[in-house]
């Protein structure tokens, strides 16, 4: 490219910017303008910056003052276009109700569930306890089997269980996840499973028929109740404060024994009773105990040299507990307004 030419384009370029900006009668058409003249990746006076650097030397110096000309008119321009539709908006700005209140800005917050997963994980993971991941779906031994369930047991009906097929089923525990770390890992182990359970439960105030889970699992030489009761009653007070009162009752489970479930006082009523407790004043938010020598054996494990405990717990329950929420329907009725309230 010569000077001449150069500055011919430099001209053209000019006229074509002025005319657009001129033509613009609102600020998208303006921006659009501005994109195609001034852009930083696409615009065309990067192209003519560019013809610039392909000159000869001794032509740079007349060629590079031209170019800043082109650029400070193209600019200017497209400043003073700018203005004039500002002051034209504000000019029919006298028909708009100024004491009409503004839109209110939606904000989002992390899942209140997503939040006490997190926090329970962290607290675990200070005490040494590493996260194992597993499956959603799942055979009927991983699921049942490996877990000391007699083969009549209800929980195994389809009436309880949602089934794939004939022995696949969506996991009603975050269990067989355990049975899959003793498997691959010798004791000692400190693992802690969390993620989403399915179960043909009714949706009610309390109940969900997928939701999210939390196990843990210790398995070494002389580990006893106490630790575990001793453990869960430092989580409870680390998550729910300081002055949580925890009580254990017995229980049954297949997987482990002795069992027992951890209440906590219910956050709600704060003792007093409600529809959450079902009036108890008490809230059952895991279940836990001994790791069954069957389920040690299942897998491979020496029973008579190790024993292990276990627990299992529902985010979403504690949630309700944490933030005062009545309903766990809440949690998984998709509505943007209650993730407004847990943002504020």
């Amino acid at each position: 490219m010569t000077l001449d030419e150069f500055q011919t384009e430099a001209d053209r370029l000019r006229a074509d910017a002025l005319a657009a900006f001129d033509r613009a009668s609102n600020a998208d058409e303006l921006e659009h303008a501005r994109i195609q003249f001034l852009g930083d990746r696409s615009g065309q006076l990067r192209d003519v910056q560019a013809a610039l650097g392909a000159l000869p030397k001794e032509h740079k110096p007349i060629a590079g003052r031209a170019f800043n000309e082109v650029k400070q008119a193209i600019t200017a321009a497209h400043e003073a276009r700018s203005r004039a539709l500002v002051r034209g908006r504000s000019a029919g700005a006298a028909d708009l109700d100024l004491t009409m209140p503004a839109r209110r800005m939606w904000q989002g917050a992390r899942h209140p569930v997503t939040v006490v997963t997190d926090e329970i994980v962290e607290i675990f993971r200070e005490l040494g306890f590493t996260i194992a991941l597993g499956p959603h779906v799942e055979t009927e031994w991983y699921n049942f089997g490996a877990l000391n369930f007699p083969a009549d047991h209800p929980a195994m009906d389809m009436h309880d269980t949602l089934y794939v097929r004939d022995d696949v089923l969506l996991r009603t525990h975050t269990s067989p996840v355990q049975v899959r770390t003793l498997q691959r890992h010798p004791p000692p182990i400190r693992i802690l499973a969390p993620g989403d359970v399915f179960r043909r439960d009714f949706f009610d105030a309390s109940h969900a028929p997928m939701f999210a889970q939390v196990e843990g699992l210790c398995v070494d030489e002389g580990v006893s109740f106490v630790d575990l009761k001793g453990m869960l009653s430092n989580f409870a007070r680390r998550l729910l404060g300081p002055r949580t009162r925890t009580r254990f009752r017995p229980s049954y489970f297949p997987f482990t024994e002795p069992s027992a479930e951890m209440d906590v006082e219910c956050q709600i009523c704060q003792g007093v009773g409600c529809a959450v407790c079902k009036g108890t004043g008490w809230a059952e938010i895991l279940g836990s105990g001994m790791v069954h020598p069957a389920v040690l054996t299942n897998v491979g494990v020496d029973a008579e040299r190790y024993t292990g405990w276990a627990f299992g717990m529902g985010p979403g329950r504690i949630a309700m507990q944490r933030y005062d929420i009545p309903d766990i329907r809440l949690l998984y009725d998709s509505d943007v307004r209650f993730l407004g309230q847990m943002a504020e």
